[in-house]
């Protein structure tokens, strides 16, 4: 039986890239012959003082648990057939360890945003100086499979390793439960994320809050993921994630937004909010960067929006027309089903895994 070790920073159910792109196949794997193994760094009372501002010597103390923990099993630990990194295996600038994986196993490489740029958490901000964004170069180029969320990722990790495939961020659609759309007195805009991508939401808030004073009190905001998030003028109090609720507390949203920059960032993203909007049957609107403008069809199974004139027209015209809604929810889950589902991409998992295996 083949043996496989996912190394990644957080444990189960708690990180959306490590949820959406290899947990969901892990059962699948074993089904299928697969010995799994998860090997995570950063327990859940770690996690609340890793993200959190200061406490410098709790974060020492976490690097060397985390340091030791990578060490034996680069070193000591019975040899995987596999190793699969998701994004990285450590959580400091050096790939030491991913190249010491790849003399002992075949080494698969898993990355769903442009991390090759520095980008370091708010509460970490002073130790900037930790990270390094030549890293992701350097555990690409001793990989024997990259696999890229989509096709802007592809194309830098082409550059450093010939053996690169595209699998993108996929949904489970039997978890993920089609609401049904009806008519209501009120409809929710609303938008999913977490703390670290608050951000994006406020590119919109100026377009929300013509909606807004268009629509009075026929329209409600929504944001979930941010438990911490406010708007008063908007009537927002943030909800927190909860991986218990998670498909009903989308459901409570009538219209799914996933705005963004056009930057070099937000191109490597694999489009997640928006994918988790219509695998509910959430009509939903994105904003015409990266991977979004292949995931949407403008028009007919959801719409683009660029400038914020746009996004009032495209919100008002739904918000107006319940069989647009009705549309776009049922289209929206016809794209996720057939192209970023579980269902339709976890053969082409298990092929590149047995693949790899091979060679």
């Amino acid at each position: 039986m083949p043996s496989i070790l996912f190394v990644c920073l957080h444990r189960q159910d708690r990180s959306p890239s490590q949820r959406f792109r290899f947990e969901q196949y892990l059962p699948y794997l074993r089904d299928n012959g697969y010995e799994i193994k998860f090997s995570f760094l950063l327990d859940a009372a770690d996690d609340k003082k890793f993200y959190s501002p200061g406490k410098y010597f709790a974060k020492f103390r976490i690097l060397i648990k985390a340091f030791c923990k990578r060490f034996r099993e680069a070193f000591f630990s019975a040899k995987p057939d596999i190793v699969f990194v998701q994004r990285e295996c450590f959580m400091l600038g050096t790939s030491f360890f991913e190249k010491r994986f790849s003399k002992r196993a075949k080494l698969i490489f898993d990355f769903d945003d442009s991390i090759w740029l520095q980008n370091v958490s708010a509460a970490n901000k002073r130790l900037g100086f930790l990270k390094n964004p030549d890293k992701t170069k350097e555990i690409i180029k001793v990989s024997n499979l990259v696999i890229a969320g989509n096709q802007y990722l592809a194309h830098y990790a082409l550059q450093f390793n010939k053996n690169v495939v595209i699998i993108p961020t996929t949904i489970d659609t039997v978890q993920y439960i089609k609401k049904e759309i009806k008519d209501k007195e009120k409809v929710v805009v609303g938008w999913s994320g977490s703390f670290s991508t608050i951000q994006h939401f406020e590119f919109a808030i100026d377009a929300l809050s013509v909606i807004k004073k268009k629509y009075g009190n026929k329209v409600e905001f929504m944001v979930i993921g941010d438990g911490n998030y406010r708007n008063e003028e908007l009537g927002i109090v943030g909800t927190a994630w909860n991986a218990a609720t998670e498909v009903q507390d989308l459901h409570k949203i009538d219209i799914g937004i996933m705005p963004l920059p056009d930057d070099e960032w937000a191109n490597g993203k694999c489009g997640l909010k928006g994918l988790q909007y219509m695998a509910a049957g959430i009509p939903t609107i994105m904003s015409p960067v990266g991977v979004n403008t292949e995931i949407i069809q403008d028009g007919v199974n959801g719409f683009l929006a660029s400038a914020g004139k746009e996004w009032v027209e495209k919100i008002s015209l739904l918000i107006d027309s319940l069989e647009l809604r009705k549309k776009f929810s049922e289209n929206g889950r016809k794209t996720v089903e057939e192209k970023y589902s579980v269902q339709s991409n976890k053969h082409l998992y298990l092929k590149h895994l047995n693949t790899i295996l091979e060679r």
